[in-house]
């Protein structure tokens, strides 16, 4: 298998997401050869912020292997990494990073910032993008094209905006 193949399988993780509506982003961890992790973003459903779909990945993959150093493996994910996870994939010692579309927002390998080259990292990661970059854009911007449509034509919210808030005894919402 190459870089397309594997990315494919990362598109698989995406539109399970997407089905799931959560924003459809999928990450597979590869390490010789066979795929040890893999995962979609979930934070609304896990109701956890740092469900992203690269940590769940790491997480499959850390169980897999019974270790929580991930040292040589391969990520493939959809969508340019944030910081968080490309902090993480740093923690991990994820060899290489290969990611389909760039995220201008909130991208920190080549968008926003550079975070696996800073200087004081003691473990480095090679990073390749625009893997199948055409297919992995598509799905997000299809994604948030048909919640903008849905919201302009009154159709319920996506499954994707979640529970309505918990309160906390004795605190204010406001």
């Amino acid at each position: 298998m190459d870089h397309d193949d594997y990315m494919r399988l990362a598109l698989a993780q995406a539109a399970q997401a997407r089905n799931a509506g959560e924003v459809p982003v999928g990450a597979v961890v590869v390490l010789d050869g066979v795929v040890v992790g893999a995962g979609f973003n979930q934070p609304i459903a896990a109701t956890d912020p740092t469900a992203h779909a690269e940590i769940v990945a790491m997480r499959a993959a850390a169980a897999s292997l019974k270790n929580y150093r991930l040292t040589g493996a391969t990520m493939y994910v959809t969508v340019e990494p944030c910081l968080m996870c490309v902090g993480a994939m740093v923690h991990a010692r994820i060899r290489t990073l290969v990611f389909g579309a760039i995220e201008p927002r909130s991208g920190a390998i080549v968008s926003m910032t550079s975070a696996h080259e800073f200087p004081a990292l003691n473990h480095r990661l090679e990073a390749i993008g625009g893997v199948l970059e055409d297919e992995c854009r598509a799905i997000i911007q299809d994604f948030f094209r048909e919640r903008r449509m849905a919201s302009r034509t009154g159709d319920p919210e996506p499954a994707s905006s979640g529970p309505p808030p918990r309160t906390v005894p004795g605190r204010s919402t406001d």
